[in-house]
């Protein structure tokens, strides 16, 4: 029960910082989607925004939880501080050159890389020229991006989450600000990634600094450490690679309006959005703190503390994933009327965007889920495993895509990505089971029905209310909507037995 306070402590540390995050993110959205709709700057936003966060995924959530961390870690626990901050230099002095060289390529071959990911963009001149022109002006973004996600590797190797975790913030205001000052056009957007990329790495240098990090020139670059980092990292880069090629292929597809409707790349974005507030405020924040701890279990004899503490993360997954999937479900188009609605976000734009949340938020549960795996499995020293069930999960999401698309339209590519992470997690869940034994799937299993339970009597106290308060203000109706759906799941959990609410409820009030 320490350690999991300590990992809930952690998360509860990320968490604070990604809600912060997530609430400046939604202002960002929301003045784009009001400025912009879902039309041509949107779109172009969407596309050339895209490859940085590739790139974010590779060094950040990737490499870093893959990689940097598992090494970083060890070296920490088991060498001398000289050889840790060796390591760290030679890993950020190979990085600087691999990503500065991505980056001019980047910019020379911008035309050609909007072609690939947007192919429908092709046929409006206008469209493809405005998101070739932001793409080479954003990319530098890339450098910025991959060393501050570097720096937070190695700052959550040494168990510091704070600053890294607030430093997202920074992009969102800046965006929001330049957007502001600029108004249509992709001048104020590429201004607002780039300094919000400058400020995202230089709020962490000085902790960086603190902590004992001094950049040097290294003697050679053939260090043990670093190897051993590239190691684990390409099979992660490789599984990132088919992640991002997922959303590479629903942007593709979504890009062929005369099939899905007109702006579909933006309306699948915004949707996602949302659906990425419960992930990145508990999710992520979860299986950003758990991996030093997977890191430190698995060099345990055997595996006990690992599976009671991947048990547990499972369990608390569940007790927030399967409610928020339940509420976006009944309030979608309040929730995306309320938040985007206004300016050039017209009827249009919120009936499509609500369509994909509904269909996105099914597979909740296993986006959440499987990143907590993936997790174990990183820090198991498995790289392999995860990129061998991300490339069935890509195969799956072009399959389902394409068969969907046509009868559904943009809600289609939404519901594929659902479905095809439902197996995935599934997969993953049956493949770590076999390699270090059963992690309470029983316990599990009851758990999430329970869970489930209290989460569909939840849903109708939402949806009742939402054709109760017609004619209120949107804004005071969804907030109520949410507040008294939040309190009835306390309910129906107390009465349904949840023990993660019980466990949450000693938790708070320390007594246990």
């Amino acid at each position: 029960m320490s350690t999991n306070k300590s990992v809930a402590k952690s998360a509860t540390v990320i968490s604070f910082a990604t809600l912060l995050s997530r609430i400046l993110g939604f202002i960002r959205d929301i003045v784009i989607a009001r400025l912009f709709g879902v039309y041509v700057y949107a779109q172009a936003f969407v596309i050339a925004f895209r490859i940085p966060n590739l790139f974010r995924d590779f060094i950040g959530e990737g490499a870093t939880n893959a990689a940097f961390v598992p090494v970083f870690s060890e070296y920490q626990h088991k060498r001398s501080k000289e050889e840790f901050w060796e390591l760290a230099n030679v890993v950020l002095n190979l990085l600087f050159v691999a990503l500065a060289i991505i980056t001019l390529l980047g910019v020379i071959f911008s035309p050609v890389i909007v072609r690939l990911i947007a192919p429908g963009f092709v046929e409006s001149p206008q469209k493809f020229w405005a998101t070739v022109e932001l793409n080479r002006y954003i990319f530098p973004y890339i450098l910025l991006i991959s060393l501050a996600a570097y720096s937070m590797g190695l700052l959550n190797s040494l168990r510091h989450f704070a600053i890294p975790a607030f430093a997202p913030c920074l992009l969102n205001i800046s965006i929001i600000v330049f957007a502001l000052m600029f108004g249509e056009g992709i001048k104020g957007l590429a201004l607002g990634v780039l300094v919000g990329g400058v400020l995202q790495l230089a709020v962490q240098i000085p902790v960086l600094y603190q902590k004992g990090f001094r950049f040097k020139l290294p003697k050679t670059f053939n260090h043990p450490g670093a190897r051993t980092i590239g190691r684990l990292m390409l099979p992660r880069v490789l599984s990132s690679s088919i992640y991002q090629l997922n959303n590479f292929v629903d942007s593709i597809f979504g890009s062929l309006s005369f099939i899905v409707g007109e702006g579909g790349v933006a309306v699948l974005y915004f949707s996602y959005r949302l659906i990425q507030f419960p992930l990145g405020l508990f999710s992520t924040a979860l299986s950003q703190a758990i991996l030093p701890t997977f890191s430190t279990q698995v060099l345990e004899e055997n595996h006990e503390n690992l599976k009671r503490t991947l048990s547990w993360g499972l369990r608390a997954t569940f007790f927030v994933m399967i409610p928020a999937s339940v509420a976006f479900m009944v309030l979608a188009k309040p929730m995306v009327t309320t938040l985007f609605g206004g300016g050039k976000f017209d009827q249009y734009s919120a009936g499509a965007t609500a369509g994909a949340l509904l269909f996105y938020s099914i597979g909740l549960f296993a986006y959440g889920g499987t990143r907590l795996l993936q997790s174990c499995f990183f820090a198991l020293k498995d790289t392999v495993t995860p990129t061998k069930i991300s490339g069935l999960a890509l195969v799956m999401n072009i399959i389902l895509n394409a068969a969907l698309m046509f009868s559904m339209k943009i809600s289609g590519i939404a519901l594929a990505t659902s479905i095809s992470g439902i197996i995935s997690f599934t997969v993953l869940s049956i493949l770590l089971e076999k390699r270090i034994g059963d992690f309470g799937s029983r316990k599990i299993i009851f758990s999430a029905l329970r869970i489930l339970l209290a989460s569909l009597c939840m849903g109708a106290v939402c949806y009742f209310l939402s054709h109760k308060l017609v004619g209120m203000n949107k804004f005071a109706q969804l907030g109520l909507e949410i507040f008294a759906g939040t309190l009835a799941y306390v309910l129906f959990c107390i009465i349904f037995r949840v023990r993660e609410m019980k466990e949450l409820w000693l938790w708070v009030s320390k007594k246990k």
